[in-house]
């Protein structure tokens, strides 16, 4: 009998009969319950729960031990007789269908009774000479272990098999840092390389391409094994042996043992990619420093020589008072207390393109410095929720008063951020008193207004149309709105709109010489406008009036009739 059946096959199976079918899953069986799954006939019966919540997928390398008999008990295989388990491949039709349908409901450790219908198992030919034409077969099955494998590219380029399961759920992204240990072979398990402790950032990659697409699917301590083809190897040229390592054949498919062992988070602080971040220890919890708090690090400021030109043990500063560099400001807000990171700066985020005299080095022009920092601790600036009325109103003329400031400064993108927050502290006013309600609304009327001014600076003209219109819904008659918002739709080309604001503005002040000199620009930006839709018209009629004097001009070309003699 053990001849006859080494393990539950389904002879003959082809592509057609491979098992894509989709099934209900049983849910939460409890010992000794059966149900059907999906609505061919197949039954599960739970002899023993699983561990965890956990089942195998299609195209896992699953482990069982089982035994199969007909319905009147005559046992035709088993596993456990022989004492070796079984392994194969879900849902690739290496087995019997109800097999591919069943054991994927399955947890680890779980034992199940599968009573599996003819069409399921071996149909109307059976398998001589042990099981007869359209036989109902049961298997009790245990579900030992799987292997997870995965066609990480979805073209069968680079199959993964996990061996070790690694920790918590994050991958490594393009821009991390890996450290690995991997070993290379080929089918015929000829060595081609081995290595532990190797670092490389996943967007650069390493050895072969199939190294960085693999990493990016692993967690911490993961170990898998990868089959990888030639496409993400080394393709039709093979590779040269050199040093330790053995030369790969065209067209080789290779087999790479690879650990990820951890990794470094690295980020882009800023859009333009000019300050990074490589975390070296993660930090605790989830909360951040915010725009205006006390933080405390140890900081070590580096050039990329490695000269040192700042260290301080510890060091305290306001975020986002102009206290450090821009980059250093804008990283910290990032960080989480405890975290320890490495920060390389741009010129533009660092000190320019100047020289800068530090604390233990001089910093030439253009220097893109690194720096090492913990974040040891930080008290977060108090927030508008934690705040009663007053402080709200108190915090937000603060915060119009530094915009100020900065304003005057030049610093517009700065100034617009306090604006902004002073808007926020006051902007949800239902719980105000009247007398407070007043006082919040010139606030806002004043911080609106003059982040409009910002944003007309920094061209953001889109936005100084929204603030403006915002203040015209507080006050219809606020000739500065007026003015600014006339501003920017002069700006984005709407110049009737712009029109319409400014005769309004002088209804209101008709001696405004700022808005008198605004519509002055407007008069001749409509001018120019009408020059150019003049010229532009003329172009167009001369095009068409030439094209139609050569009409005049051309012979005429007449198409042929051609008359059917049999009509």
């Amino acid at each position: 009998m053990e001849d006859d059946f080494d393990f539950p096959a389904a002879g003959g199976m082809n592509d057609e009969m491979m098992d894509d079918t989709p099934y209900d899953a049983p849910g939460s069986l409890k010992v000794g319950e059966e149900k059907e799954i999906g609505n061919q006939g197949l039954k599960k019966k739970l002899l023993k729960e699983g561990d965890s919540w956990e089942t195998p997928e299609n195209g896992d390398e699953v482990e069982v031990h089982y035994t199969g008999t007909l319905l009147d008990g005559t046992q035709f295989d088993s596993s456990r007789d022989r004492g070796t388990p079984f392994k194969f491949t879900l849902g690739q039709g290496q087995v019997i269908k109800g097999w591919d349908q069943g054991i994927k409901t399955m947890k680890k450790g779980e034992n199940a009774l599968f009573t599996i219908p003819a069409e399921l198992a071996y149909g109307a030919s059976g398998s001589p000479p042990t099981i007869p034409p359209n036989a109902t077969l049961q298997f009790d099955v245990q579900l030992l272990s799987w292997s997870s494998v995965k066609d990480i590219c979805k073209d069968g380029g680079i199959f993964k098999k996990i061996v070790k399961k690694g920790e918590k759920w994050e991958n490594p992204r393009d821009l991390d840092e890996v450290l690995v240990n991997y070993e290379v072979r080929l089918e015929d398990g000829t060595l081609v390389a081995k290595a532990d402790g190797v670092e490389f950032t996943v967007q650069d990659g390493h050895f072969c391409p199939a190294l960085s697409k693999a990493v990016k699917t692993m967690k911490k301590a993961e170990k898998a094994v990868l089959t990888v083809k030639p496409q993400y190897g080394f393709g039709e040229k093979g590779k040269q042996a050199s040093g330790n390592e053995t030369g790969v054949p065209a067209n080789a498919t290779l087999q790479i043992t690879l650990e990820l062992v951890s990794w470094n988070i690295v980020s882009n602080i800023t859009t333009d990619k000019k300050v990074v971040k490589k975390i070296l220890k993660e930090g605790e919890g989830y909360e951040r420093p915010n725009e205006g708090a006390i933080v405390q690090l140890t900081l070590i400021g580096k050039l990329q020589d490695g000269t040192i030109f700042f260290k301080a043990d510890p060091f305290d500063f306001k975020t986002d008072e102009e206290q450090v560099i821009d980059g250093l400001d804008r990283a910290v807000l990032t960080m989480k207390k405890g975290e320890v990171a490495v920060l390389t700066i741009a010129p533009e985020y660092a000190f320019g393109s100047s020289e800068s005299k530090q604390e233990l080095a001089v910093v030439p022009p253009n220097s893109t410095v690194i720096y090492e920092v913990e974040l040891i601790s930080f008290v977060k600036e108090k927030e508008s929720w934690d705040m009663i009325t007053p402080e709200k109103i108190e915090a937000a003329g603060k915060k119009k008063e530094e915009g100020n400031v900065l304003f005057k400064a030049g610093k517009y993108e700065k100034a617009s951020k306090r604006y902004e927050k002073g808007v926020k502290y006051i902007d949800y006013d239902t719980s105000f008193s009247e007398e407070e309600k007043k006082q919040a609304k010139v606030l806002k009327v004043s911080c609106n207004l003059n982040n409009a001014a910002c944003k007309l600076k920094m061209k953001e003209y889109k936005e100084a149309e929204k603030l403006c219109t915002k203040v015209l819904e507080m006050e219809s008659r606020n000739v500065k709105a007026l003015y600014r918002r006339a501003q920017a739709y002069i700006n984005v080309g709407d110049l009737d709109l712009a029109e319409i604001d400014i005769k309004k503005a002088l209804e209101i002040e008709p001696e405004n010489r700022d808005v008198k000199m605004e519509y002055k620009v407007l008069k001749e930006k409509m001018r120019e406008y009408n020059k150019k839709d003049a010229k532009f018209y003329g172009n167009m009629f001369a095009k068409l009036s030439g094209a139609d004097s050569k009409k005049k001009m051309a012979p005429k070309e007449v198409a042929p009739m051609t008359i059917d003699s049999k009509a």
